[in-house]
This record gives structure tokens, C-alpha cells and sequence, in this order.
């Protein structure tokens, strides 16, 4: 469940990488016709890196959760390359498979086309260790959120999130959705302008600005009427929802087995 508790921590996770994964730094100048595929471990620091670059370049990926003890996926990425660790991107428009954080940061930034810089020599180091100490946030008494899988249905249809990297309300529900094993078309919704910075309610009336300043919150201003992450589409049910909390109960009500 999604508690103040959890919003601090994942605060704190956000300041401790410098709140990466929160604005459009590198916008990508090419996008990709066929969507992204990542499998990922929410809470692996490394899985963190590669989902903040996917933000601020504004490139939607889908999200195969790949928790321990998860056979969903787990069993496909390991058959796509034998051995291999995660993050792992797959790009089916080059047909490039390849995992190592830095080596899929690099080959983004290179395939479409962003300034994000690469992640070498001591900045990889200190990329690491803020990443790992973000990780850390993620404990509770219970395990590290969004570390181990739990028994779930399958959705017939992968999910759709609106989201962005360091949102301390969106990581609780990424969370659960790695827990469950439920992918999901991970919609970066990262902020485009200073009048994006801070809560809806006090950002609106204080800054009064465009709400659509990427493509994604474009999106979520015209069809919703307001932009706030985490919003879940599911499109099993025609479900559409807002709030972390409530999000978590469907989820959880729907897939949990």
C-alpha cells in the first residue's frame, strides 16, 4: 500500500540521485516505430539508471518485470541471452539485444539520437553508488519493494502507466506491478518547464502554466483534464484511474491470486 511512509522514502530516493528521471534533460530526436521492450527489477539500482535515461530522453518503453522467483519472464530474457543480468533491452527495430546499463544507455543515446551523457569512468561510479543508495529507500519491513514476485493472474493485454522516474507516487505502483509480474507500457511522462515543478494542486495555482509541455502530459491534460502520476490504463477491464493508493487496491484486487 502506498503510505506517507513510503512517499518520504522514495523522496529521499529521489534526492539521493539528484532527481534524475524527472525532466526532459536529453529529449531523443528519433523514435523508435516499434515500441522498446526492458526487462526489468524495479528495485535494481542498475534497472533504475536505464528507466531514468528512458525518461528524460522521452521514450516509452514496455516493462517486463523480472522480480526473483518470477516465471513470467524471467525464463524468456534468460533464452535471449543465456547468462544474462538485468536490465536487458530489447529494440526489435535494429534487433539489437543487449544488457549492462551503461552499454544500453549508450546505445540509446546513440540509436535515438540524445545529449544524455554516457555513464563512464568515476560518473559511473557515482551513478552507481546514488542509485544504490536510492535502492536502499526502497526497504521496508516486509523486503525491498518490487524485489520478489508474487502469485498473479495474467492480464490478457499489457497495462498502460503514465509516469516518470523519480515520482514518489508512481514507484510504489511500479512496485507492485513488478511484484505481480504485470507488464506494462511505461508512458514517460517527464516535466518540460519549471512551472511542472511540485504537487498539481500547489503547481496549478501557483504557476498557472501550459500543462502540456511533453507529449505525454499533452496527453493526460486533453483526455483527463488535469496531469498527476501515476495514472493506470487497463485495458482488459476499461478501467482508467488516478491515486497510487487506489491504484495498488486494483491491482491487487484484479491480479492478485
Amino acid at each position: 500500500m502506498s503510505t506517507p511512509i513510503d512517499v518520504t522514502m522514495n523522496l529521499l530516493a529521489g534526492t539521493a540521485r539528484g532527481w534524475r528521471g524527472t525532466g526532459i534533460s536529453g529529449r531523443a530526436k528519433k523514435t523508435p516505430e516499434k515500441v522498446l521492450k526492458l526487462y526489468d527489477i524495479e528495485v535494481s539500482p542498475f534497472c533504475r539508471l536505464v528507466r531514468e535515461a528512458l525518461c528524460e530522453m522521452d521514450l516509452d518503453v514496455m516493462i517486463l518485470p523480472c522480480p526473483a522467483g518470477g516465471k513470467r519472464f524471467r525464463p524468456e530474457a534468460k533464452a535471449l541471452k543465456p547468462g544474462t543480468k538485468f536490465p536487458l533491452l530489447v529494440d526489435d527495430n535494429t534487433g539489437v539485444v543487449i544488457n549492462e546499463s551503461a552499454d544500453i544507455i549508450d546505445y540509446l543515446t546513440k540509436t535515438y539520437q540524445s545529449k544524455i551523457k554516457s555513464q563512464r569512468g568515476f560518473g559511473r561510479k557515482l551513478a552507481v553508488g546514488s542509485s544504490m543508495l536510492a535502492s536502499i529507500c526502497q526497504a521496508r519491513p516486509s523486503g525491498f519493494q518490487g524485489m520478489k514476485a508474487k502469485p498473479s493472474k495474467a492480464p490478457e493485454q499489457a497495462l498502460v502507466l503514465y509516469s516518470f522516474e523519480s515520482s514518489p507516487y508512481s514507484k510504489p505502483v511500479r512496485a507492485r506491478l513488478c511484484e505481480l509480474e504485470l507488464p506494462y507500457l511505461l508512458k514517460n511522462t517527464p516535466k518540460g518547464a519549471m512551472t511542472d515543478m511540485g504537487p498539481p494542486m500547489f503547481r496549478d495555482k501557483l504557476f498557472k502554466g501550459p500543462k502540456g509541455t511533453t507529449r505525454n502530459r499533452a496527453w493526460l491534460a486533453e483526455n483527463t483534464g488535469k496531469v498527476q502520476v501515476p495514472y493506470l490504463i487497463d485495458p482488459n477491464t476499461g478501467v482508467a484511474m488516478y491515486e497510487s493508493a487506489e491504484i495498488i487496491k486494483y491491482l491487487d484486487a484484479t491480479y492478485g491470486a
